[in-house]
């Protein structure tokens, strides 16, 4: 039987981290790809007894739920994001399956086709696979180290007139750059005066190799609450960095009457997400010092990107260059530009090593040289390895290309 697909299924991209993830599956293989948290460090005991707990007498913990999500899981959330400086109430959020759903239902009640939305330049490959499947028109703004450039943020906001601005300000996926204030004030100040909702996507944002008090600066969130009366901002935050990917519990927070249009949405969509994984991380979060855990964590990364970036800048590649990040999960790495990173995969593979192309964080104009490394995952103990076999992969690239450029001698 033929199926005849909506014309939304031509438009939907599959995530080159699975896709990676799925060839890598069985084998022998050091996958520095994923965005994935040490398993070495998931509070399994704590979560464990918080399910206990949750489970104990309380039959209505299987029951289905309010779409918005569990109320005092919400109001702990709220609590934590009020302290964090982004005064919240539980009417201003809805919970979410992963920060990943936010993205979703966001657009889905945004974006017809033809829309522009405004992103930088790398970003979350998985962000730009929503977008297209809703058929945005996606333009970039131009950006530096510290973020946005203001100017061509509104040249573009002048010129696309856009529904959404998208950003990961606080360490970039996939570049794990950080805006610095002064850019974060210039952006949230020129989406409000053009009136457009900025989406800012921080599941990376707690964990910090700096624990000094003034060391970040505030989420796009507090800033533009602290200029008054009707936000731009819509804030995605998750718990699969900080807890565990598998509890898929994630929140958006935004103007009350924008939350319960997205509210619709989710019904439409789900229903509502995990009851019962919500009353347990209600009960976790009762008791576990999750203080603490992001504290531990943040240690444990940053000593394994401090290895990770010692490795690289052991081997002398040529033309290799990369920033340490100052938090979150990824280290971007820019190579020779003759070396084609998409190219380059197949031949780590077979060494026994994996990545991610850079080109699949764009929306147009790829960086081909580039690749995204993950830090949190791979054991210390097997980051020389990986990088060994990395090396050899980059050997065995450049020889062949060598090879093909090499003028033919009459």
């Amino acid at each position: 039987m033929k199926i005849n697909y909506s014309t939304m299924t031509e438009h939907l991209g599959s995530s080159a981290v699975r896709e990676i993830l799925k060839i890598t599956q069985g084998k022998d293989i050091i996958s520095l790809a994923g965005g994935l948290p040490a398993e070495d460090f998931f509070p399994v005991e704590a979560v464990r007894e918080a399910y206990s707990r949750a489970l104990a007498g309380e039959t209505s913990a299987l029951q289905y739920g309010l779409t918005e999500g569990y109320i005092p899981l919400r109001e702990q959330v709220a609590a934590r994001l009020t302290r964090q400086g982004i005064p919240t109430d539980i009417s201003e959020m809805l919970l979410t399956t992963g920060s990943q759903q936010a993205i979703d239902l966001l657009c889905k009640i945004l974006l017809d086709p033809g829309d522009a939305v405004l992103v930088e330049a790398p970003t979350y490959m998985a962000a730009l696979q929503v977008m297209n499947s809703y058929r945005a028109d996606i333009h970039i703004v131009q950006s530096d180290e510290s973020g946005m450039l203001p100017d061509h943020l509104e040249e573009q906001l002048r010129t696309h007139r856009p529904k959404l601005l998208y950003a990961v300000p606080t360490f970039n996926n996939p570049s794990g750059a950080t805006w610095s204030k002064e850019r974060r004030e210039q952006v949230v100040s020129l989406c409000r005066r053009y009136g457009v909702l900025i989406l800012e996507d921080n599941p990376y944002g707690e964990i910090k190799f700096d624990d000094s008090a003034d060391a970040y600066p505030p989420s796009l969130a507090a800033i533009d609450r602290s200029c008054g009366e009707d936000s731009c901002v819509v804030y995605t935050g998750t718990f699969s960095k900080i807890v565990a990917p598998a509890l898929r519990t994630g929140w958006i927070i935004g103007p009350a009457e924008l939350i319960r249009v997205v509210a619709k949405a989710k019904q439409a969509a789900d229903l509502h997400s995990s009851t019962i994984d919500q009353r347990a991380l209600y009960e976790l979060l009762r008791v576990f010092d999750l203080e603490g855990h992001i504290r531990l964590i943040s240690r444990e990364y940053h000593s394994r990107m401090k290895q990770l970036s010692a490795e690289l800048s052991s081997r002398g590649w040529e033309d290799a260059k990369f920033e340490e990040p100052r938090g979150g999960m990824f280290l971007w790495l820019k190579l020779s530009t003759a070396i084609n990173t998409t190219g380059l995969l197949p031949f780590a593979v077979e060494q026994g090593v994996a990545f991610v192309p850079g080109e699949v964080f764009y929306s147009a104009k790829p960086v081909k040289n580039a690749m995204r490394l993950n830090f949190t995952h791979t054991p210390p103990e097997l980051v020389p390895l990986a990088v060994g076999r990395l090396e050899q992969a980059i050997s065995q690239y450049s020889q062949i290309l060598e090879t093909t450029l090499m003028p033919t001698l009459e």
